[in-house]
């Protein structure tokens, strides 16, 4: 049965323990549509590779899913239980029953996920530590929270339920926390905008403004934008995408056709690629004008709106029965306008200021310990000078007794290894008298 396969692969970045809910839909087999016939034909389709959830520790939920689908007795569990019993934890109970081989092998992902998490922290806190930062430790422990970190051994159902839990927490959060990033992005944007405008001069300045309007009312010169998820909209893609008839467009066969892993879902992914030709009409990367990364923020906003149009057991999977269902309301035959990025600013003109007194804040933190640090490196170049003096002092006291004492040994050995030089003194020819010959030591 290639259905556990199929599952394994199948699950989009944004949504751990939905994975599991798609066990119920299993029995339908992935089909592709033939699209010259409203009919389509079964046949099998590979499952695509499953996409990065963006979670620092995705890896190590993958792997964890892969080996908990491999037993036999989890597997039918997972197909029996529903979404709110795998939330409530009831599902990770049943880990106590997998084999001894499933868990074992539990065992020593967690260990190596231990490890990693260790790692990150240790090079966070050496990172912090050289650029004199405190360390956060509660954000440090927030790290492990998808794991039991006191116990870093063995597998438990407590690691179980805390993944599940963390997974649909984080990925419910996921959306929100790209929005606050892309709201920052922007806001640092106006900002360096401004800040470059004040080093110009007032002719310069007026150019840029200029320049910078007319940029504006460029990027806002575009084809209307269809409502994401309504009939015109997807009758654009049934043309334009697929080659088909736009009079003869079909809901299923619509649906069939874009359900790529042919699951009976779409989800994120395959929704969002359904607005690629309507974020085309606004963002072109070879204009000035147009910035890549608002076209990323249009195309979550779409697929946001279409979730909360269609998806109407929140599971963030838009299923074959409520896609069909979507496309017989009025809101889908005669939608309102879409209104763009441009015309719903992401922030206000408070929350901007804002953002530029936390940015001047930060900047005179820096500049403080940047003025501390340079103090500190003076001080101690400083205190290598003193060094470096007391080192010259103690060569010029030592030097000359080491040397006399060079010299002593040097004389001595000279005349030990060479007896009948003892007879002369250095530089002379004549024998030393008698007395001079008994202060001289003896040869051994």
């Amino acid at each position: 049965n290639g259905d556990v396969l199929v599952l394994s692969q199948m699950w989009g970045p944004s949504h751990f323990c939905l994975i599991m809910c798609l066990w119920a839909c299993l029995d339908a087999l992935p089909v592709a549509v033939d699209k010259t016939k409203v009919s389509p034909p079964v046949e099998d389709v590979e499952p695509p590779e499953s996409v990065d959830t963006g979670l620092h520790y995705d890896r190590y939920l993958r792997e964890v899913i892969d080996f908990l689908e491999k037993d036999p007795h989890f597997r039918e569990k997972l197909h029996n239980t529903d979404m709110e019993d795998i939330k409530q934890g009831k599902l990770a109970k049943e880990l106590d029953f997998v084999s001894h081989h499933v868990r074992t092998k539990l065992d020593e992902l967690k260990r190596q996920e231990v490890n990693r998490l260790r790692t990150l922290i240790k090079v966070k806190q050496d990172m912090n530590g050289e650029k004199g930062m405190t360390v956060d430790h509660k954000a440090l422990l927030k790290q492990f929270e998808h794991l039991n970190h006191m116990n870093p051994y063995t597998f438990e159902v407590e690691d179980l339920d805390r993944l599940i839990k963390s997974a649909t927490n984080d990925l419910e959060n996921f959306d929100k926390e790209r929005h606050e990033d892309f709201k920052k992005y922007e806001m640092t944007k106006e900002h360096e905008r401004k800040e470059h405008l004040k080093t110009l001069d007032e002719e310069a300045r007026q150019k840029e403004e200029e320049h910078y309007e007319e940029m504006k009312k460029k990027h806002a010169d575009h084809p209307k934008i269809n409502h994401p998820g309504s009939q015109d909209q997807l009758k654009e893609v049934w043309e334009d995408a697929d080659g088909l008839d736009p009079n003869e467009f079909d809901p299923k066969t619509f649906f069939n056709l874009h359900d790529t892993n042919g699951d009976g879902y779409f989800d994120e992914q395959e929704l969002e690629a359904l607005f690629t030709k309507e974020l085309e009409k606004v963002y072109d990367p070879t204009h000035e004008e147009d910035d890549m990364m608002e076209m990323e923020e249009e195309r979550l906003r779409m697929r946001e709106h279409v979730m909360n149009e269609v998806d109407t057991n929140r599971d963030r999977l838009v299923s074959r029965d409520e896609f069909i269902t979507a496309t017989n309301r009025k809101e889908f035959l005669e939608p309102d306008g879409w209104e763009t990025l441009e015309q719903n600013p992401m922030y206000t003109e408070e929350e901007l200021r804002e953002f530029e007194q936390h940015l001047a804040l930060e900047e005179q933190d820096l500049n403080l310990r940047s003025n501390e640090l340079l103090k500190q490196r003076e001080e101690l170049e400083r205190q290598q000078e003193q060094l470096n003096a007391q080192k010259m002092e103690l060569q010029q006291a030592f030097c000359p007794v080491i040397w006399n004492k060079i010299l002593i040994f040097y004389h001595y050995t000279y005349i030990n290894a060479v007896p009948f030089a003892a007879e002369m003194l250095p530089g002379d020819s004549q024998p030393l008298s008698h007395g001079h010959q008994q202060d001289l030591p003896a040869h051994s």
